[in-house]
C-alpha cells in the first residue's frame, strides 16, 4: 500500500512542491519468490531419495529463506518421529553435513547462475501449534467443568 502525502514549501525551506512517500511496504520479488518455492520442492525431493542417512529418518521442508544475491539460502525442516532434542539435533547435523552433496545435486536438476549454500535449520512451528493447540482444549475443557 503507497500513500502519497503532499509537502509544503515550507515544511523543507524550498521554493518547490513536491511529494514524500510513506508507508511503502518493501516491494517482493516474483524471481525470488519462485526461487523459494523451487528450492523447497526440489530440496524435498533430494532429501527423500538422494540421502540415505539414517540418522535423517522422514524429512519435510516448511519453508526457505534466499539472501539477496541468491548466494546463501536457510531451509528449514521438521522431522517426523523425532521428539526429543538430541534426536532433532542430530539429524539437522547430518543435513548440514549433506549439503554439499544436496547443493551440487540441486545445480544439476536446477538452473540457476549460482547454486546458493544451503544452511538447514529446524522448524518448530509445528510443535508449537499442537503445543498451542493442546492448551487452548485444556483450557475449553475446564471452562465446560466450571
Amino acid at each position: 500500500m503507497l500513500s502519497i502525502r503532499r509537502y509544503s514549501n515550507k515544511v523543507l525551506g524550498s521554493q518547490s512542491k513536491g511529494f514524500i512517500s510513506e508507508n511503502i511496504m518493501p516491494r517482493t520479488s516474483n524471481r525470488k519468490d519462485k526461487i523459494v518455492d523451487l528450492l523447497k520442492k526440489e530440496l524435498a525431493l533430494l532429501i527423500q531419495t538422494e540421502i540415505r542417512d539414517p540418522r535423517v529418518g522422514m524429512v519435510s521442508v516448511t519453508a526457505a529463506k534466499v539472501s539477496r544475491d541468491l548466494a546463501y539460502a536457510d531451509i528449514f525442516v521438521t522431522f517426523l518421529g523425532k521428539n526429543t532434542d538430541e534426536e532433532i539435533a542430530e539429524s539437522l547435523h547430518a543435513l548440514n553435513s549433506a549439503s554439499g552433496y544436496l547443493r551440487s545435486l540441486l545445480a544439476k536438476s536446477v538452473n540457476l547462475r549460482n547454486t546458493p549454500k544451503l544452511t538447514f535449520n529446524y522448524d518448530d512451528s509445528a510443535v508449537r501449534g499442537m503445543h498451542l493447540s493442546q492448551l487452548i482444549d485444556k483450557a475449553v475443557a475446564s471452562d465446560k467443568k466450571d
